[in-house]
């Protein structure tokens, strides 16, 4: 079996505004090597008591699991929630280009 450090991270956002901006942030940063942005999602969740139900956007992150805490926390600094969907599940296996690719195009900057 195989072991991929490489993972896919699930962040909801109110808008594509937003959404663009976290991605654009996420990618220049290098902590995502791509931001995927799915509109028309519909969330339906019980939020302080409520039953809630939101029109929202998708990013879909692709990233390497070392980096996640670093993703987490500034997605968490730039997002307009106070508690953000930041959801990581690992890549069970993909195209060994891509993936390299993907590990290429992401690091920690040193200095933060």
């Amino acid at each position: 079996m195989i072991v991929q450090d490489e993972i896919v991270v699930f962040i909801t956002a109110p808008n594509e505004d937003e959404a663009a901006g976290i991605a654009k942030v996420l990618v220049k940063s290098k902590l995502a090597a791509c931001v995927n942005i799915i509109k028309g999602v519909r969330s339906i969740y019980n939020w302080q008591g409520d039953l809630e139900d939101d029109s929202e956007v998708l990013m879909i992150v692709k990233t390497q699991k070392k980096l996640f805490a670093a993703l987490s926390d500034k997605t968490k600094k730039l997002h307009s929630y106070d508690l953000p969907e930041i959801i990581a599940l690992p890549i069970a296996g993909g195209s060994e280009d891509y993936l390299k690719w993907l590990r290429e195009s992401t690091s920690i900057k040193s200095g933060g």
